[in-house]
């Protein structure tokens, strides 16, 4: 899509650059139009490999209170 995007944009330049005002202008919404869908898809897209990268991680191991376990288990051994 974003490839329609420049090429739309490009036809744009050159239309405007022949004095093709109404092709030009033409192409400039539609390059506009897919830029934007392409946009919203690539922060849709980006939202959700943060979901899941946030779904996928460890979570932290529990704190405990005081050292206190920690400490006994060490002169146990």
């Amino acid at each position: 899509m974003l490839r329609y995007a420049v090429i739309f944009l490009i036809l744009s330049l050159v239309a405007g650059a022949f004095g093709l005002t109404n092709i030009s202008s033409l192409a400039k919404k539609i390059s506009l139009i897919l830029f934007a869908l392409f946009f919203i898809g690539f922060l849709f897209v980006l939202g959700f490999a943060w979901l899941v990268a946030g779904a996928l991680a460890p979570s932290p191991a529990p704190a405990t209170s005081s050292a206190l376990p920690l400490i006994l288990a060490m002169l146990e051994a």
